[in-house]
């Protein structure tokens, strides 16, 4: 009488499925401050992986009282971020009768950010303005509000190609004879941006497209858009 033999059944290895609610869509932001001034530029590319979604998707939002929010990360965490700050923005110039000074609405954006810390927006900012004396101010965040006053800022997927040009061209580090403290004329910062920008793009696959440069000073904001690299 044959014995039956028990055959083992192939076992299927089960791989764990992980979802996150974080996309980064690419593209990069700077901001360049002056005496009396300060200048905004970013690229339009919105891109998933090696897929452009968009080539005009804006990431540097002017606010209701002329400071421009430069973004990177998330698309729609930029967005849903760039709205609650103005909502907070109006609410304070309805119960102040007064708009909401630069320092202070960068303040108000470090504490809603971190607010947000067990899960962050997805977004890295420079806010943009100027301070109550004139100067031009710029504010660079992490991901849960921590804030610093800078002269110059890169976030996004170029910042390892652009901030070394920036630290090099605006801040002026390890140069003999250079004066640390002079700031740019506007420009002077235009040109620098605009270069910055244009060498990203032969590097940088998720930067491109369309570049919009956004200038405040006491007269307000200024736009203007450049064409980028296109493949």
């Amino acid at each position: 009488m044959r014995t039956a033999t028990a055959v083992a059944a192939p076992i299927e290895a089960h791989g764990h499925n992980h979802w996150s609610p974080y996309v980064d869509n690419g593209g990069t932001t700077l901001a360049i401050a002056g005496e009396d001034y300060v200048l905004v530029a970013s690229d339009t590319r919105q891109s998933d992986g090696y897929a452009i979604n968009s080539r005009y998707e804006p990431k540097a939002f002017v606010l209701s009282n002329n400071a421009v929010l430069g973004t990177s990360g998330c698309v729609a965490d930029a967005k849903r971020l760039c709205e609650v700050l103005e909502q907070r923005a109006q609410l304070y110039q309805h119960k102040h009768d007064r708009q909401i000074s630069t320092p202070a609405l960068a303040r108000l954006l470090s504490n809603t950010m971190y607010n947000r810390r067990m899960l962050p927006y997805y977004v890295f900012p420079v806010l943009a303005g100027l301070d109550s004396e004139g100067r031009g101010a710029a504010y660079a965040y992490d991901a849960i509000g921590s804030m610093e006053r800078v002269t110059n800022s890169c976030f996004g997927s170029a910042e390892t190609l652009i901030q070394p040009f920036l630290d090099n061209q605006v801040a002026r580090n390890n140069q003999r004879g250079a004066d640390p403290e002079r700031l740019l004329t506007r420009q002077e910062a235009l040109k620098i941006a605009i270069d910055a920008f244009t060498s990203a793009t032969e590097r940088d696959i998720y930067t491109g497209d369309y570049l919009e440069i956004f200038i405040i000073d006491a007269a307000g904001v200024h736009k203007e858009t450049r064409e980028l690299k296109h493949d």
